[in-house]
């Protein structure tokens, strides 16, 4: 469902992203992980052609992203790291927005909207400035609103950040039913434990290169070190955030 073919960005001499090839099929949920400054956000704003590559294809769907740019990102939901929403519409006058943008016909839209917003428990808010809301309302709404067309592929780069318990559970439940209905899912995120919890398969990462790739199993094996370790020490013994007193005495978990 997503393919990327030696994809690169380069900003003058810094190579942002080097030669990154990946293949994600439908309903699959992969995070995909790295260190601050690691190629993350470059790399998702690349997939939905907020960037252009240096060099390299994005393929969603099968559809090529340069070539076919429409038809590409209308399979898609994307949640960005910052989302913008329009403060002085209500929640409901928001949805709606997003499905205007997709060609939703009245009853289509009416009757996803008010599905999703009670699915992410924000009906009693429907009809309030989204200015009222708080961080973690905001947060769902913008995943309702990446949700109203319902895309065959989600994208999202840091989806869990400012979200309550209570939200972060429910949002591991939508990724996880999203998945079983052939959604893929492609997460970026810092919540090393989530994506533990959540993922079929993980990427990490580092200095624009992927540097592992696969089932949390899989990436144990990488290093007889780590047979059963959690994710957190396999992410910063790959990434250089494990010195050696922690690699002898502190890596099993």
């Amino acid at each position: 469902m997503i393919e990327l073919r030696n994809l690169t960005k380069r900003y003058g001499q810094t190579l942002a992203v080097d030669n990154l090839s990946l293949d994600i099929p439908s309903g699959e949920i992969f995070g995909f992980l790295g260190p601050n400054g690691a190629g993350k956000t470059t790399t998702i704003r690349m997939m939905m052609g907020l960037l252009q590559p240096t060099a390299g294809i994005v393929r969603l769907g099968g559809h090529d992203l340069h070539r076919q740019p429409l038809a590409a990102k209308q399979l898609c939901g994307f949640v960005p790291d910052r989302p913008h929403v329009y403060e002085k519409l209500t929640g409901a006058e928001f949805l709606d927005f997003a499905a205007g943008l997709y060609h939703l016909s009245a009853e289509l839209r009416d009757g996803r909207r008010d599905h999703l917003l009670a699915l992410f428990d924000l009906t009693g808010w429907c009809d309030e400035l989204i200015e009222s809301y708080s961080h973690g309302m905001k947060q769902r709404l913008v995943m309702a609103a990446a949700l109203i067309h319902a895309p065959r592929i989600l994208i999202v780069d840091e989806p869990m950040v400012g979200l309550d318990p209570r939200g972060t559970r429910l949002l591991k439940q939508i990724f996880r039913t999203l998945a079983s209905e052939g959604v893929t899912v492609f997460m970026s995120t810092h919540s090393l434990e989530t994506a533990e919890e959540t993922c079929d398969r993980i990427g990490i990462i580092n200095q624009g290169r992927m540097i592992a790739l696969g089932t949390l199993d899989e990436l144990r094996r990488q290093d007889d070190r780590h047979l059963d370790s959690k994710l957190e020490t396999i992410f910063l013994s790959l990434t250089g955030g494990l010195d050696a007193h922690d690699m002898v005495g502190g890596s099993r978990a």
